[in-house]
C-alpha cells in the first residue's frame, strides 16, 4: 500500500536529479527518466513532431512551425515542477495523494495531446456530430501495444486511467487539483503554450509572464478541489492573463490566420457534404474518420484535401489556395467586432457552421447583382466566434494565512481588475469578431458600402435556418 508523505518525493520524475535530458526551445532541459523516454519514443508521440502545434498561424507568423511533440514535452516539464512545490508547500495534499495518481498525472501532462490530429481545433470548432474531439481519440493511441505494454509494465498503469484523466469529465478519483493543474483557469497547457507559441512566431506577447513565480505561488484552495495563488503570484496571474488575452488578438485571431481558417473550415464541410461522396473519399471523411485521422499527419491531411478538391473544381481554390505551391488566402474585405457593430456581431456570433454557410450563399448571391459572373458559393466566406466560448476565469487568492480556520481566500476577479477586465467577455465579445472573407481573384469587382453590407449580413442571417446539418 501507498505510504503517505515525503515518500512521494521518491518518485524518480521528481527526484531532480536525472542525468538524463531532452532540449527544447528556448534553452530548457526536460530531465527524463527510462520509463519516460520510453513513451516519448514511441510511434503514437513520434507522430506529434509531424503535427504543427499553430497549424495555419504559420501562413502570417512563418517561425510558427513547431511542434506538438515539442509542446508535450513542455508541459510535462512543468508538470513536474508544480508537483515537486505542491509537494513540498502543503503537507495535507501530500498525505493525500497517491504515487498512483501522480504516475497519472505526469503520463497524461506527457501524452495530453497524443489524440491531435491536424488541424483540429478549427474544426471541432465546427461543431459537426462527424466531427471527433481530440480527447475522444486518446484511448486509441494508448491503447495501442506498444504504449499499453510501457504503461503497463513500466508505470503500473491502464490505459484508461489516463484516458479518462484527459476527458471532459473523468470519473477516475484522480486528486482534482491534479486535473485542475493540467486544465484549469492557469493550467501548465496555457503556460507552456503562450510562451512557446510567442517564441516561435517571433512576437513578444506571450513571454511577458513570470512561469517561475507563478509556479511558487500556486496553493491549493479552501476547497481542496482546485488551485488557488498566494498574494505575491498575483502579478505574475494578470499577466498571464493579460498575455493570452493579446495572443489571441495578435496571432491566433489574426486576420490572416481567420482567412485561413475560415478557408479550411468550408473545405472540409463542403467535401463532407458532396453527393458524389464516395468518388471523392469524403465518404471515409465523413464515416470512418477514426481509421483516416487517427494517423495522420499535416502533410499527409493537406494531401488528402488537394485531392478531394480535384475532383470539385468550385473547392480548388480553397485547397491549392491553403496546401498548394502558392499562397493564396482569401481578402478581407470587413470586419465587426461587440464593439463596433453590436447587431451584425449578435446575429452571427456562436451561430452553428451550416448557418454561416446559409449566410455565405444569400450573400454571394446579392454581391453577385451586376456581375458578368456570379460569385461562387465558396467565393463568399463568413467568419464568426464558434458555438462554444471560452473557460471564464475562476481562481481563488488567498488573502491570509495562518491556521487553518483563519485562512481565507476570495475570487481573484474581485481583487484584480485586470483579471476581471479581460477573463471573461473580452475573448469571444471584444477579441473574436465577424469577419467577411472574399476569394483574392474576385474581391475587384465588388462595389459596396460597410453599411449595406452589415445590412446583407443581418439580413441574411434572420432569413436562414440556424439548425444543424
Amino acid at each position: 500500500m501507498h505510504q503517505p508523505g515525503p515518500s512521494l518525493l521518491d518518485l524518480p520524475e521528481l527526484s531532480g536529479n536525472l542525468a538524463n535530458s531532452i532540449r527544447i526551445p528556448p534553452e530548457l532541459d526536460v530531465p527524463v527518466t527510462s520509463r519516460v523516454m520510453a513513451l516519448v519514443e514511441t510511434p503514437q508521440m513520434q507522430r506529434l513532431k509531424r503535427i504543427t502545434q499553430l497549424g495555419l498561424v504559420g501562413h502570417v507568423y512563418p517561425g510558427a512551425t513547431h511542434s506538438r511533440f515539442e509542446h508535450s514535452l513542455g508541459v510535462y516539464r512543468l508538470a513536474c515542477e508544480v508537483l515537486r512545490h505542491l509537494l513540498g508547500v502543503d503537507s495535507h495534499f501530500a498525505s493525500r495523494v497517491t504515487d498512483h495518481e501522480l504516475k497519472i498525472f505526469l503520463v497524461a501532462a506527457l501524452m495530453h495531446d497524443v489524440g491531435h490530429w491536424p488541424y483540429c481545433h478549427p474544426l471541432e470548432d465546427l461543431g459537426l456530430p462527424w466531427i471527433p474531439k481530440h480527447e475522444s481519440l486518446a484511448l486509441a493511441h494508448l491503447t495501442a501495444p506498444e504504449v499499453h505494454s510501457i504503461l503497463q509494465s513500466q508505470w503500473g498503469l491502464a490505459p484508461h486511467d489516463v484516458s479518462d484523466f484527459l476527458s471532459e469529465q473523468p470519473t477516475s478519483g484522480v486528486s482534482p487539483v491534479l486535473y485542475n493543474v493540467l486544465n484549469g483557469p492557469v493550467d501548465i497547457d496555457k503556460m507552456d503554450y503562450l510562451q512557446r507559441d510567442s517564441l516561435h512566431a517571433g512576437v513578444p506577447y506571450g513571454r511577458n509572464f513570470d512561469s517561475g513565480r507563478l509556479i511558487k505561488s500556486l496553493c491549493i484552495n479552501h476547497d481542496e478541489q482546485s488551485l488557488a495563488i498566494t498574494p505575491k503570484g498575483k502579478t505574475a496571474t494578470e499577466l498571464l492573463v493579460f498575455a493570452r488575452y493579446v495572443m489571441f488578438s495578435e496571432v491566433y485571431w489574426h486576420h490572416t490566420v481567420r482567412s485561413a481558417t475560415a478557408m479550411l473550415q468550408r473545405l472540409v464541410y463542403s467535401i463532407a457534404q458532396a453527393t458524389n461522396a464516395a468518388e471523392l473519399g469524403a465518404e471515409a471523411l465523413a464515416n470512418n474518420w477514426r481509421e483516416l485521422w487517427l494517423q495522420q499527419t499535416d502533410s499527409e491531411f493537406a494531401e488528402q484535401m488537394l485531392e478531394c478538391s480535384r475532383r470539385i473544381p468550385d473547392l480548388a481554390s480553397l485547397a491549392c489556395g491553403l496546401f498548394g505551391v502558392d499562397r493564396r488566402l482569401y481578402k478581407r474585405v470587413a470586419q465587426y467586432s461587440h464593439a463596433e457593430n453590436p447587431q451584425v456581431h449578435a446575429a452571427l456570433a456562436q451561430r452553428p457552421y451550416p448557418h454561416l454557410v446559409q449566410c455565405a450563399a444569400k450573400l454571394a448571391k446579392q454581391l453577385s447583382r451586376g456581375l458578368a459572373r456570379p460569385l461562387l458559393a465558396t467565393d463568399v466566406l463568413l467568419d464568426a466566434p464558434p458555438v462554444k466560448l471560452e473557460v471564464q476565469f475562476r481562481m481563488g487568492i488567498r488573502l491570509a494565512s495562518g491556521t487553518t480556520t483563519d485562512t481565507v481566500f476570495a475570487p481573484l476577479t474581485q481583487q484584480s481588475p485586470v483579471v476581471r477586465a479581460l477573463a471573461t467577455d473580452q475573448f469571444d465579445s471584444f477579441v473574436k469578431q465577424v469577419r467577411v472573407f472574399i476569394a483574392p481573384d474576385r474581391v475587384q469587382e465588388l462595389s459596396f458600402t460597410e453599411e449595406s453590407l452589415a445590412d446583407s449580413l443581418i439580413a441574411a442571417a434572420s432569413s436562414c435556418s440556424t439548425s444543424p446539418q
